[in-house]
């Protein structure tokens, strides 16, 4: 264990927290929220955060959509450039914030922003970003990390920078109401896969972060168990609360990590459309099952301690239980249950994966494109 944390975003948790807003941002601040399809208009959220900005000046950019592209982000690069925007709130999910991550930083870059993603410029200056988040998934509203697509050429890539972690986010799990069911299900699976991707690799020291890994992962299989109740406030503020502490980089600090379910799910949404959360879904069972050998110690310690499991082939019945926790609310867990085959695992996401993942993957950097390929053929069903 040896490791720098620091987590500098100020969060404000549940209800009546909107008047924050206009108390974080200075008041001499020109303003650009940021949001997506326009559903923060049908459910008072742009109303709340209107009033919250009355004594600030400020513009609106809309249309930001999932797996946020690069060429609409692009746009509001464009007016925060020629309306001398200096800061950003995002309201909306991790698509929303991560955007906003990119609009901070290419905003203050004078070259092509895919040079961030791509990596062949590092962000040395950005715009100050606060959210407010109405989707519950990825912790985007209280790390350094976004995930862009470029659509012309089918590529999504990550970057990370503490320059564009939101100074503030506003968490009020009564936004969740109007939430469809497919999007709670896809915030219990986020959640749940970033913790894998930080936890299920090899046994270590590290009580702390084992130990509180273990507790989200036991909350959001309860939540999964309680799926009936998702309208009740106790449910939404602990899926919320629990999605924020997956990826704000606490369990993740000083111990392996794998990511390999991320690189291969990212592709699949590039080049078939299909939801980050439902990627995952499809990916981790599948990968699990092929490098159960390496993860054979720290997946029974996952059935033991998570799902209760015991007996022989603790491992091999954790992935069950994994597999079945996502099906349980409604996630499909086979390829083949999203059209898509062998044949089209082969011609069109493996040359993706080889042209885009930077290999090899996983915490051993032991998956290449052979192991990659199993993986996926595992998958399709």
């Amino acid at each position: 264990m040896q490791f720098t944390y620091h987590n500098p975003t100020r969060l404000h948790f549940g209800r009546n927290q909107f008047g924050q807003i206009g108390r974080e941002i200075p008041k001499d601040a020109k303003v650009l929220v940021l949001f997506g399809g326009g559903s923060i208009q049908r459910n008072g959220v742009y109303d709340q955060v209107s009033q919250a900005l009355s004594a600030h000046q400020w513009l609106d950019f809309g249309g930001i959509e999932p797996n946020p592209s690069i060429e609409t982000l692009d746009g509001a690069v464009k007016k925060v450039q020629e309306e001398q925007i200096d800061y950003l709130l995002a309201v909306g999910g991790g698509s929303v914030i991560d955007g906003a991550k990119y609009i901070a930083a290419a905003a203050c870059y004078s070259g092509y922003g895919w040079d961030i993603l791509d990596g062949s410029h590092k962000v040395r200056k950005a715009l100050p970003v606060g959210a407010v988040l109405t989707l519950p998934a990825t912790g985007s509203e209280s790390n350094g990390a976004a995930v862009i697509t470029r659509t012309a050429t089918h590529e999504k890539r990550s970057f990370l920078s503490p320059l564009v972690q939101p100074a503030f986010a506003i968490l009020d799990p009564t936004v969740m109401r109007s939430l469809p069911d497919r999007q709670l299900s896809n915030g219990i699976i986020d959640a749940f896969v970033h913790i894998c991707e930080q936890y299920l690799t090899e046994p270590t020291e590290a009580v702390v972060q084992e130990g509180y890994a273990e507790v989200l992962l036991r909350n959001l299989v309860a939540l999964a168990r309680s799926y009936d109740h998702r309208a009740e406030d106790g449910w939404q503020e602990n899926l919320m609360w629990t999605a924020n502490q997956s990826l704000n980089g606490l369990i993740g600090a000083g111990v392996p990590q794998d990511w390999s379910t991320h690189a291969i799910g990212h592709e699949l949404t590039a080049v078939f459309g299909m939801d980050h959360a439902q990627t995952l879904a499809v990916v981790l069972p599948a990968l699990l099952e092929e490098m159960i050998i390496n993860k054979r110690a720290k997946l029974t310690q996952m059935g033991e301690r998570v799902f209760g499991l015991s007996g022989e082939a603790v491992a091999e019945q954790t992935i069950v239980a994994i597999e079945d926790l996502f099906r349980s609310i409604g996630a499909a867990t086979r390829l083949n249950q999203h059209h898509i085959s062998r044949n089209d695992v082969a011609t069109e996401l493996l040359p993706a994966l080889q042209a885009h993942a930077r290999w090899p993957l996983g915490e051993k950097r032991d998956i290449d494109l052979a192991r990659c390929e199993a993986i996926l053929m595992r998958a399709v069903g």
